[in-house]
């Protein structure tokens, strides 16, 4: 850290931090952790100690973040609306801007992709 500090050049930081919330919307995570050692990471929490030290400091006030909560509620809101209002793309979409130069285990998967969706009976002709 010294050598940072000093300007000599770049420097790695490997920070560890807890994953507070559960994997996915079916995780339970009281499952697998004890409650003290949730209790025992939220004072550790970065993002909580930081904000700690704006409010102490007196270089940010509580409405500050109340605000930024707002902001970022509703930032989240409007970009999960548009995203549900954007039309799907196409399946092959997929197989696009995967590598800057043409694959041929790319293409082949895109080809048998394309015989696949080509199997499946429109609708209108299954009647």
């Amino acid at each position: 850290m010294q050598a940072a500090r000093e300007g000599q050049g770049p420097t790695l930081i490997e920070a560890f931090t807890y994953r507070m919330g559960a994997h996915t919307t079916t995780d339970d995570p009281t499952r697998y952790r004890l409650a003290a050692e949730l209790e025992a990471w939220k004072l550790k929490d970065p993002i909580e100690r930081v904000k700690a030290y704006l409010i102490r400091s007196e270089l940010a006030d509580r409405e500050f973040f109340e605000r930024v909560d707002a902001e970022a509620s509703e930032l989240g809101t409007r970009i999960r609306r548009s995203c549900l209002e954007m039309p799907d793309p196409e399946p092959s979409a997929m197989f696009e801007n995967i590598y800057a130069e043409p694959n041929a285990l790319i293409d082949a998967e895109r080809e048998q992709f394309a015989a696949y969706l080509d199997s499946f009976v429109p609708a209108e002709e299954a009647r």
